[in-house]
């Protein structure tokens, strides 16, 4: 029989919201998912928003609305540090975060996205953590596959 069991963590570092979702079942779903080759920086063709975040386009999207921080949204996701160590995934699942509670790299870089979008984002650490000790330090790289928005749901 196979049998999943679902964690799901949640965190508050430094005023934004850190939740994970895993589904772990056995060791080759508990393994680190690869590192893509440009984790370390950005590639040319990388598209530089304000405050220092890049943002390239792995996948175009479908939607022609842009979320709002006030929108909740649904993702897949998976976070690596700089040299290469995935620290956070939600392994293909879709989990759902108020965009207003997320670190403000993330707020920035899907307020560029439309739904059905996959991007890599490589996020500054002043819009990460900001190097809080326990959390993840450093510039951070996330590929983030936006799947659904609630528009208007988080106060």
């Amino acid at each position: 029989m196979d049998r999943k069991l679902l964690v799901v963590v949640s965190i508050v570092v430094g005023g934004a919201l850190l939740v994970s979702q895993h589904a772990l079942a056995g060791p080759e779903e508990g393994a680190p998912i690869p590192a893509p080759a440009d984790v370390a920086a950005p590639p040319h063709g990388a598209k530089k928003l304000p405050h220092n975040l890049f943002i390239k386009v792995l996948k175009p999207g479908t939607g022609k609305v842009h979320p709002t921080p006030a929108d909740t949204i649904s993702v897949a996701y998976t976070g690596w540090t700089s040299d290469g160590k995935m620290f956070d995934s939600s392994r293909g699942e879709t989990v759902t975060f108020p965009l207003n509670r997320l670190i403000p790299g993330w707020i920035e870089g899907i307020q560029h996205m439309v739904v059905g979008e996959k991007v890599r984002m490589w996020i500054p650490a002043e819009l990460a953590y900001k190097n809080n000790p326990s959390a993840p330090q450093g510039q951070l790289c996330f590929d983030i596959e936006w799947r659904k928005i609630e528009t208007g749901t988080t106060p």
